[in-house]
């Protein structure tokens, strides 16, 4: 059961109208690393779940992300209160109207006039969120990890927002938003380290004879580090093909009848490599005509 506080999670202040800030504002809002994204993931992770600590953690932060999608939202709306007006009223000349609402350069003409200057579901370049952004596997070592990456992901979008506005209102909630990605990642790596072994991820063990070896596959400089050196590792410096000591062709075992079917198939496909047919490139070069004459 959800119940809605008509307070937000944290005051919004905005300083002025800004809509090409509040264009930049929708990443958070309907795009990939934004909120919406992020409690659609952290929600159907906690219905499939069956642990209980999990279970509660994964609603906890679901719900939160909710309440920051709010305040994403309310702060998008006030950045626009001036030109939705003017939009909604024409107040302006057709030109004048639109230098307003574009900022600097910025497109938010695209969300202004298709959303009436409000905070629509799609990211800056306007292109509607999408479920695809849910990444969710069903598997808590993998899921955890990727819900760690999500809140870094999310809290990078806010820094590089934070450096676009001077609005200290504005400034100030986006940094308490940026600090609460902070704790959701703290509190998504206790989780995931609580579930001993963790790694590698799911029940079955890698194949020990790869699990540990590293290939060489992109030649000079041999850049080496802790990723592949070592008494963990086994660098092979120059692979070759068929790690696997067979003759690293693809085969397949076919029936009588398949094999029958494909071969017939070969022939009547099959290239004949003397034949120098003319073809449509010959004849819109003109190399036919001059051959003719």
């Amino acid at each position: 059961m959800f119940i809605h506080n008509k307070r937000l999670q944290y005051t919004v202040r905005v300083a002025q109208p800004n809509p090409g800030l509040a264009n930049l504002l929708l990443e958070q809002f309907g795009g990939a690393q934004g909120e919406l994204a992020a409690a659609g993931r952290y929600f159907t992770q906690a219905l499939a779940e069956d642990d209980p600590g999990r279970k509660d953690l994964l609603m906890d932060i679901a719900t939160e992300e909710l309440s920051h999608l709010e305040i994403v939202g309310s702060i998008i709306v006030m950045l626009n209160k001036g030109a939705k007006g003017r939009l909604a009223e024409g107040v302006e000349e057709e030109g004048a109207l639109y230098r307003s609402i574009n900022g600097a350069g910025n497109d938010s003409h695209i969300t202004s006039i298709l959303y009436g200057a409000g905070a629509p579901l799609t990211n800056s370049a306007g292109v509607p969120w999408s479920a695809a952004y849910i990444d969710t596997i069903g598997e808590p070592t993998a899921d955890f990890r990727s819900n760690i990456a999500a809140e870094a992901r999310a809290k990078i979008v806010y820094e590089r927002l934070m450096n676009v506005t001077d609005d200290p209102g504005v400034k100030e909630a986006l940094g308490f938003l940026m600090t609460r990605e902070i704790a959701h990642q703290l509190s998504f790596e206790k989780a995931l380290h609580s579930i001993q072994p963790n790694f590698p991820q799911g029940k079955l063990p890698g194949m020990p004879e790869f699990t540990n070896k590293y290939f060489n596959m992109s030649g000079e400089p041999n850049v080496r580090g802790p990723w592949n050196e070592g008494e963990e590792w086994e660098y092979v410096e120059h692979p070759t093909a068929a790690v696997d000591g067979g003759d690293g062709s693809a085969s397949v075992m076919l029936s009588a009848e398949e094999l029958q079917v494909v071969e017939a198939m070969r022939l009547r496909t099959q290239s004949n490599p003397a034949s120098d047919p003319i073809t449509g490139a010959d004849l819109g070069s003109g190399v036919v005509n001059d051959l003719d004459k």
